[in-house]
């Protein structure tokens, strides 16, 4: 690469960084975290902080063995600098985002020209569920990242052997913070996905045995050593923990995350849009191109089937469990593009797919912000037979009145998207329709998330940081939550019977104790424990507060 060259790159990666600043970083605390994998990995962070443990991840203050340690370690870096809120716990995902799109950039250039790397960062930016993760507070951007560079230099050992054993080291190091920051499972992906390499290729590569030793010591080093401490500090009961937790997920239903069989299918082709509908000639036919570095397309549809298939079996469905497919499915979409001849059939079903997708999406979010309009005619014809959501959507939102404009901005770049179709100016369609869907999503993301967040959790969340000064005791009754750990400033108490439920209800307590019930429950729940005083109800949710039995301090002597 000449000097010129490196040059006209080193801008383009700068201008890249800055503009996924813009996007990423503004109105990160502008809505409260979100139930339940946002909440849970901040409120590990904070625990660290406020144990000063921070070789143990825990919640409630007790050992929580589903996760390693990695991110939760950014997330107390970054809270250790901006203070425990919604900010810090998201901003390693936004520096996430920024890496990300640098890298692929740099890559697509690397490995084709710089078009490809444009429209490779482009098509990613530009796709709803990617944009939308680098704005979160939840493990999988980075856990992605690792294992998609992991990926990238094994793909590298295989085809260029000049540097074998360099990419051997960078391979194991990226896999191995893979499973420090999510667990095995980033193991199981990249082995899977490189014996199935190995398959096409009947096995006739070349491996040296002392890169096989570099590669695994690297990984060993990087992604154990977490559970080499653990095992040196006497915590074997966590690691079983953990690897029975791993086994569950692939073998059961984790509750409140079942999903029909092409559940990843439908996430992937509507979340990923429009990436996922460029992306179609690529999947469903290997594109004819000039050849170079096609080896790539290879490995990058490899991992895509692997990861659709595996998390397809896997019967717990969560939509981020096949987010990894976000990169080869942009690279195939990019690879479409720039190597491929679209054919007439394929350009018709693409336009009519966009279109249809796209104003789909515009109307439905322009549609929700009338919501406060039209709720009560929904509610008063019965259309919603449960109480809970009936109540929830009592809740007022604060709606402005100009929400509407994100989903009119979106309609308005995809006519100016279509007209430059129709005239066959692809690239030109491509600029405006992936600069149009991250402003779009942005916009929503400050004007309409933080509205329909109060239809949902925000009344419970408000709850329980009007008492998070009390040094008391906070239980969610009938439903799964981390909201009263995080925003209740849950203290490590020293009662042993401190997450006991029942004691919390019952017992001789030594402190005031609050409660959050769903209302569906507020009549048996009343009936039940006639002795908590009720408080008030809003919005679908109950509180109550039961004051302590005995002064603090005293119940342990009184019980022995």
């Amino acid at each position: 690469m000449n000097t010129a060259h490196e040059g006209k790159t080193g801008t383009y990666q700068a201008v890249i960084a800055i503009l996924a600043a813009l996007f990423f970083l503004p109105f990160l605390g502008g809505v409260h975290l979100f139930d339940w994998d946002e909440i849970n990995f901040a409120e590990s962070a904070r625990e660290m902080i406020k144990s000063g443990d921070y070789l143990t991840v825990r919640i409630n203050f007790v050992p929580f063995w589903e996760k390693p340690p990695l991110f939760i370690w950014m997330q107390v870096l970054s809270m250790k600098i901006f203070g425990i809120n919604e900010f810090a716990a998201r901003f390693p995902n936004a520096i996430c985002g920024i890496v990300t799109l640098v890298v692929l950039f740099t890559i697509g250039s690397k490995m084709f020209n710089l078009r490809f790397g444009l429209i490779w960062t482009l098509l990613y930016a530009g796709s709803i569920l990617p944009f939308f993760y680098f704005k979160s507070g939840i493990i999988d951007p980075w856990f992605n990242l690792f294992i998609f560079l992991g990926v990238y230099q094994l793909y590298l050992y295989f085809n260029h052997d000049r540097s074998g054993l360099r990419h051997a080291l960078f391979a194991g190091l990226f896999i191995g913070l893979a499973i420090l920051t999510k667990g095995p499972v980033a193991l199981l992906v990249v082995a899977l996905t490189t014996f199935i390499y190995l398959l096409i290729k009947k096995f006739r590569v070349q491996v040296k045995i002392t890169d096989v030793l570099v590669f695994s010591a690297a990984m060993a080093f990087t992604g154990g050593f977490w559970f080499i401490l653990q095992l040196v500090n006497g915590n074997f009961s966590i690691i079983a923990d953990f690897i029975v937790y791993q086994i569950r997920l692939f073998k059961t239903q984790d509750a409140g995350h079942g999903g029909f069989l092409l559940y990843h299918f439908v996430i992937l082709f509507f979340g990923v849009f429009p990436a996922s509908v460029y992306a179609l000639p690529a999947l469903f036919s290997i594109p004819k191109g000039d050849g170079k570095n096609a080896g790539f397309l290879i490995w990058i549809l490899i991992l895509f089937w692997v990861v659709l298939i595996l998390f397809t079996i896997v019967r717990t469905k969560i939509v981020h469990y096949s987010s990894l497919c976000y990169f080869p499915l942009t690279f195939a979409a990019s690879w479409a593009f720039c190597n491929t001849e679209i054919s007439g059939r394929w350009k018709k079903t693409m336009l009519v797919l966009i279109m249809f997708i796209g104003t789909l999406l515009a109307l439905v979010f322009m549609g929700l912000t009338a919501i406060d309009h039209f709720k009560d005619r929904i509610i008063g014809l019965g259309w919603i037979g449960d109480p809970f959501a009936v109540a929830c959507l009592e809740a007022h939102a604060g709606w402005k009145g100009y929400e509407f404009v994100a989903g009119l901005i979106l309609l308005v770049g995809l006519m100016a998207f279509y007209n430059q179709w129709k005239r066959n100016r692809q690239e030109q369609a491509l600029m405006i329709l992936t600069a149009t869907v991250p402003l779009f999503l942005f916009l929503s993301m400050m004007l309409i998330v933080p509205r329909i967040e109060a239809y949902s959790q925000r009344t419970a969340i408000e709850f329980f940081k009007s008492v998070s000064r009390e040094d008391a005791y906070f239980e969610t009754v009938g439903y799964k939550s981390y909201a009263h750990l995080f925003y209740g400033n849950i203290r490590n108490h020293a009662h042993d019977n401190a997450r006991n439920e029942q004691w919390l209800l019952t017992g001789d307590t030594d402190k005031r104790a609050y409660f959050s019930i769903k209302i569906t429950r507020k009549e048996k729940f009343m009936q039940e424990f006639p002795h908590i005083e009720y408080m008030y109800e809003k919005n679908g949710f109950v509180f109550f507060r039961r004051e302590p039995v005995l002064k603090a301090g005293f119940n342990r002597q009184v019980q022995n």
